[in-house]
């Protein structure tokens, strides 16, 4: 099988990327989970959770538990983290295009065209109009609306479920795709890249091997022209244990697993960096709707109650808000477990290392308190409940596997240390400029590029999943626009 690209990941990035690229490319789309559609876990907005908590062999959500004890979980499906996620919708902020370095034209043209195909505008009931006017209340202002943008101040942003509870993702770009030049393969993991020196300066990407679902190996090949190239697009944890099982990364910790060493790069899996987030579950006298607030403050967000697990299961009635500390200064590792591809490598975040990060956790917490204790807020709380109530129920639940603390009951501090969870908007592993450069690609191999959340510093907007759709798009036009220039062709 010869194609000019081969995208390993047909994810949140790799779904949009391929079918821009399949304008004037053939290209071939790996897969290692299955599709989205079918699944009611998946496309109903009331059954979201339950696809977070599959834990079988062939479920679109893969669970891990971090080093640092935090239950997180990685996606195995076509369409990545959007098949999965609460649907929260927003661009980067113009102060982030312009760190980056992206072109803010194409940017923008690029958000566009994944807008036109998977966003909506949310229903906000009576739950998410209550946390909305309690943070007007609590001073977050100025009010914006309903905006895309990632600006200071109390928004409504998009989604990608419908009026109708259906979710839509990054699978549903595919539908811009030239199905003549688009080949896509679900249930194939990749085991490793295929590079080669042989007469030539640098060692060049040439092809994948990658397993079916039956098991069987099978190989696959980029066409023997320049310009031609395979794309790691398999996100924060799957790109770096892809890089190191290919024999790119840490030359001791790949020796140490008998892996032939392509290029000792020890940058790949450093910089791992998860959004930490906490949160309060209030129980209400009244019913707070099932479907997913798209309200929030810069740094808050409301009613995502999968994020309180043991909660799920309880009759206790009432809802969460949360808040998330965006771009933290804590930062990690990632190292492979064995050189399985279908296991998940051993991650740490180390959260809240940085004082910084904690300081901001306590503010997003006092956020929450005072939303709680407006008069918005009111009917939907017990008077009887006083938040120091709210703290102790969130300590006796089994939020992770960290342990508890006697002053975490007093001392918001503690409270954010002991309760952290995920957000799932972990990043990092594949930094630019260390790993890959501004094009993404990476340092010391040819014709190997890595696009996705594994490349950033920091997560971009409230949810990255806008802008890494997006940059699937704007690669692939930049990708296209310098193979027409240098004379590329199909």
């Amino acid at each position: 099988m010869y194609f000019d690209y081969i995208v390993i990941g047909g994810g949140t990035v790799g779904c949009p990327l391929a079918a821009t690229l399949s304008k004037n490319a053939s290209v071939l789309v790996l897969e290692r989970g299955g599709s989205p559609y079918g699944n009611p876990n998946i496309t109903d907005i009331r059954n979201f959770v339950q696809s977070l908590s599959d834990s079988a062999p062939s479920s679109p959500s893969q669970v891990f538990i971090s080093e640092d004890g935090v239950y997180n979980s990685r996606a195995r499906v076509l369409g990545g983290g959007s098949a999965l996620n609460a649907g929260f919708y927003t661009r980067a902020s113009s102060d982030y295009i312009k760190e980056v370095g992206w072109d803010e034209s194409l940017v923008n043209r690029s958000y566009e065209w994944v807008e036109k195909k998977v966003v909506f505008e949310p229903v906000i009931n009576q739950w998410q109009s209550a946390v909305k006017e309690g943070l007007l209340e609590a001073g977050v202002l100025p009010n914006n609306g309903y905006t895309y943008d990632h600006i200071y101040g109390t928004k409504v942003g998009g989604s990608i479920f419908d009026k109708e509870g259906h979710r839509h993702t990054s699978a549903d770009l595919l539908e811009y795709a030239d199905p003549n030049r688009t080949t896509v393969y679900l249930h194939a993991t990749v085991q490793r890249i295929l590079i080669t020196q042989r007469g030539k300066p640098t060692p060049t990407a040439y092809g994948v091997i990658f397993r079916d679902a039956y098991g069987v190996l099978h190989r696959a090949f980029i066409n023997r022209k320049p310009l031609n190239e395979i794309i790691l697009t398999a996100g924060a944890l799957g790109s770096p244990q892809l890089l190191m099982l290919s024999g790119i990364g840490p030359a001791d910790h790949l020796r140490a697993h008998g892996i032939q060493i392509v290029l000792d790069q020890p940058s790949v899996g450093q910089g791992m960096s998860d959004n930490p987030m906490n949160a309060l579950f209030i129980p209400s006298p009244l019913p707070v709707e099932t479907d997913q607030s798209e309200v929030l403050h810069n740094n808050a967000m409301i009613n995502f109650p999968e994020s309180v697990r043991a909660v799920r299961n309880r009759t206790i009635r009432g809802g969460v808000i949360l808040e998330k500390v965006m771009g933290p200064f804590s930062t990690g590792h990632l190292l492979l477990r064995n050189t399985n591809p279908d296991d998940n490598p051993s991650v740490t975040f180390n959260y809240f290392q940085e004082p910084e990060d904690l300081r901001r956790c306590v503010q997003g917490m006092n956020t929450i308190i005072s939303v709680i204790n407006s008069r918005a807020f009111s009917r939907f709380r017990y008077r009887t409940m006083p938040v120091h109530s709210l703290i102790n129920l969130m300590l006796s639940l089994p939020m992770n596997q960290r342990p508890k603390h006697p002053s975490a009951s007093f001392s918001l501090e503690q409270f954010c240390i002991d309760t952290v969870m995920t957000i799932w908007h972990y990043h990092g592993g594949c930094h630019v400029g260390s790993v890959v450069d501004h094009d993404y690609k990476v340092m010391g191999i040819d014709a190997l590029r890595v696009i996705d959340g594994s490349t950033f510093h920091r997560s971009p907007g409230t949810n990255p999943q806008a802008t890494l759709m997006m940059l699937g798009r704007y690669m692939g036009q930049t990708i296209l626009q310098d193979r027409l220039s240098k004379g590329g062709d199909s």
